[in-house]
């Protein structure tokens, strides 16, 4: 196969969650799983600058993820915290109920290679909120903890 060409870095402002609102910040990624045409895992580059954080504290039961530190440094948000420099890889096995984020908390850009099964199916809990959201394709549902519908269920943090 011929060398992928790649489409410019996409921007995302503060990216806004279906429920749990806009706060993270911004950040950039480059989608590089798709120009190859790749369907069984998604890879991409992430840019956080600083003050942002990846997402919400989250855990995946049927994708897999991982990182792969590249540049700067990232603070991963789990029960503890642990400092990411270049070089260091976190994985998270499909199942594994730990959720996970991660922050920049420095002066630079951070940047990582994210690599992630691409299920049709799957349930994302979110651990620091009543939520947890299905994905079916492009369909997603989003229930309490209970797996009552949420309506609004998750904007207040879990302590």
């Amino acid at each position: 196969m011929p060398k992928v060409v790649l489409p410019p870095w996409a921007e995302e402002p503060d990216p806004v969650h279906p429920v749990l609102g806009s706060g993270n910040g911004p950040y950039r990624y480059l989608l590089m799983s798709d120009p190859g045409g790749l369907t069984q895992f998604g890879a991409f580059l992430e840019e956080l600058p600083p003050g942002s954080r990846s997402g919400h504290r989250h855990w995946h039961e049927e994708e897999d993820e991982m990182i792969l530190m590249l540049a700067g440094e990232v603070v991963l948000v789990e029960d503890v915290e642990t400092v990411l420099r270049p070089g260091d890889v976190a994985a998270w096995p499909a199942g594994l109920a730990i959720g996970h984020r991660l922050d920049n908390r420095t002066e630079v850009p951070a940047r990582y290679l994210v690599i992630g099964t691409r299920n049709t199916r799957d349930r994302v809990h979110y651990t620091d909120h009543d939520l947890i959201t299905e994905k079916d394709g492009p369909a997603r549902r989003h229930l309490r903890r209970d797996g009552t519908p949420c309506s609004g269920c998750a904007r207040e943090v879990i302590r």
